[in-house]
């Protein structure tokens, strides 16, 4: 690390975004000074890579992540790096406000966070069969059939599986489709400024896409071949167009993004409908007025004039007028914003919080007392399993949203009152 000019405590007149690493072949601006060594160390190796483009932006909920660091927005051209889109291809978030007001709310919040665990299987869990797929109820006026959707998802993974085999697991992509799944995903009931109630939630696209983004890193770094030994990290492996499984790996991935999406929408729907069996009158701002974005997944954009892959690993996009959603933790408050179409962080922002901890320091650190007090005022589980998932395992999300405020405007501020954890 020797000869990074990092400020661990800069003065605070010094401005973001900052170069940070500007001894590598490309540069990496960042809008933070909180950056942890690990996560510091991946971007030196990622900085090497000849297929980068312009420079790096680093968001400020940055930390080290598998493969490549999370808070990142990478540019190439003519390449595309899996491990840097990652194995939970598609991941992010979804947002939606309802007709209903805290006043509307009763004073035991527990039946409802029942109600929606019943209706969308967590964890591990998925659903028994396909029939969830034909009868998803008609919230949303407007919506695609979300049975055609499926179909044509279903057509558009046998032509990736009919050349790339796709390992099988016990459940199929469709049983889980309107699932949750573990870790940092979640759904959560929350109120904004006005008392509104919002639902919002953090999906991706579960075991298939798992599988897809380890059959396409393994890929590169067979396609890289002897010239794997001269990268920095070998999980940093890209495809190049032209090489054998370039374009296999654009049509693989751009589907688990729609199948992200709509897994998404699909667990919208199952809440909304379960707070309808509470709230008869309920009237949602349909699917179709939802938020649904992206934090994990590659797209071809323009920038600096240039066509360029853009990868945001742990990232939103940010154009200008466009909404996102920056969500805090288990116990504090989350933000919509507007972005402000910085070109400096490629129309970027961030996608959370951020790690500050890792799941196993959150785990030896924290006890199920330390998560209960953090977690005061939500409805939610306080047991040993989710300690991983307490609020001071993740970075201050005002600080995150007061280094980039040149970068997004914040609308809506919601403070979570229900929140379901697989």
């Amino acid at each position: 690390m020797t000869g990074l000019p990092v400020i661990k405590t800069p003065p605070l007149s010094l401005p973001l975004p900052m170069y940070i690493l500007d001894d590598t072949p490309t540069p990496v601006k960042l809008w933070t000074h909180d950056v942890p060594d690990t996560a510091l160390a991946q971007l030196r190796n990622l900085a090497q890579l000849p297929c980068l483009a312009h420079h790096v932006a680093v968001m400020p909920d940055v930390h080290a992540g598998k493969g490549s660091t999370i808070g990142a927005v990478i540019a190439t051209t003519g390449a595309v790096i899996p491990a840097a889109v990652g194995v939970d291809i598609g991941c992010g978030m979804c947002a939606v406000p309802t007709s209903l007001q805290a006043a509307d709310l009763p004073d035991d919040l527990k039946p409802l966070r029942l109600g929606i665990e019943a209706a969308v299987p967590v964890g591990f869990n998925a659903h028994n069969d396909e029939s969830h797929l034909a009868s998803i109820p008609s919230l949303a006026a407007g919506q695609a059939d979300v049975g055609a959707t499926a179909l044509a998802l279903k057509s558009g993974l046998k032509a990736i599986v009919d050349k790339h085999p796709i390992p099988p697991s016990r459940q199929t992509p469709w049983q889980q489709l309107g699932t949750l799944g573990g870790g940092n995903h979640f759904i959560e009931v929350g109120l904004d400024e006005t008392d509104r109630v919002w639902i919002m939630l953090h999906s991706g696209s579960r075991g298939i896409g798992n599988r897809i983004g380890m059959q396409f890193i393994a890929l590169a770094q067979q396609d890289m071949g002897a010239h794997l030994a001269n990268l920095p990290d070998k999980d940093l492996a890209y495809l190049k167009e032209g090489s054998p499984h370039f374009d296999d790996y654009v049509q693989a991935v751009a589907w688990a993004q729609q199948y992200a999406a709509l897994n998404r929408i699909l667990i919208l729907n199952l809440v909304l409908e379960a707070l309808k069996r509470f709230f008869p009158h309920l009237q949602a701002y349909t699917s179709a007025r939802a938020i649904n974005c992206h934090h994990n997944y590659v797209t071809q954009e323009t920038h600096y004039g240039q066509p360029l892959w853009i990868t945001r690993k742990g990232a939103v996009s940010a154009r200008k007028g466009q909404l996102g959603i920056i969500p805090g933790s288990m116990g504090t408050h989350s933000y919509i914003v507007e972005g402000l179409g910085n070109p400096e962080s490629f129309h970027s922002c961030s996608h959370g919080a951020g790690r500050r901890l890792s799941r196993t320091q959150a785990k030896r650190l924290y006890t199920v007392a330390d998560h209960q007090n953090a977690t005061a005022g939500v409805e939610c589980r306080k047991d040993a399993g989710v300690i991983d998932e307490t609020p001071m395992a993740y970075k201050s999300i005002d600080t995150v949203m007061a280094n980039q405020q040149d970068l997004v405007k914040p609308l809506h501020t919601l403070r979570p009152i229900i929140c379901v954890k697989g």
